[in-house]
């Protein structure tokens, strides 16, 4: 397993960038090797275009109860060995960080936001984007 591969080789190319396309719904596995959702979305910052959060999807069945995680982009690791990302989170303690339905989600994106996912991923040593 290669944890070192940043997320922006994901493509492989002799370049530093990675289409939104090819990020989507690219697996996503806790350190353990456990398949534990994908990637749903994309959080970008509009004044820098910086990616900020990977929108992770896990649970639910066929869309129903549904629920997505923002989850740093800086801690996905992509692993070419397992064609997918690899975050040092275990399902628990995702299933306890903030998690917003598919209409909450588009709703999202101000300063409450962004200190409610800083309250939670601070604890496990993720600082702030800014």
């Amino acid at each position: 397993m290669n944890l070192s591969t940043p997320a922006s080789t994901l493509d492989q190319p002799a370049h530093p960038l990675v289409l939104s396309s090819r990020v989507l719904k690219e697996p996503v596995y806790n350190l353990a090797g456990t398949k534990i959702g994908h990637v749903s979305d994309l959080s970008i910052e509009k004044t820098s275009g910086r990616v900020i959060y990977a929108i992770m999807s896990f649970g639910g069945f066929l869309g129903i109860g549904e629920k997505f995680h923002p989850v740093p982009w800086s801690v996905l690791q992509y692993d070419i060995e397992r064609d997918g990302f690899v975050v040092p989170l275990d399902e628990a303690v995702l299933k306890d960080a903030p998690s917003y339905s598919a209409e909450e989600l588009r709703s999202l994106g101000g300063e409450d936001y962004r200190e409610a996912l800083l309250g939670y991923y601070s604890r496990y040593g993720m600082g702030p984007y800014w």
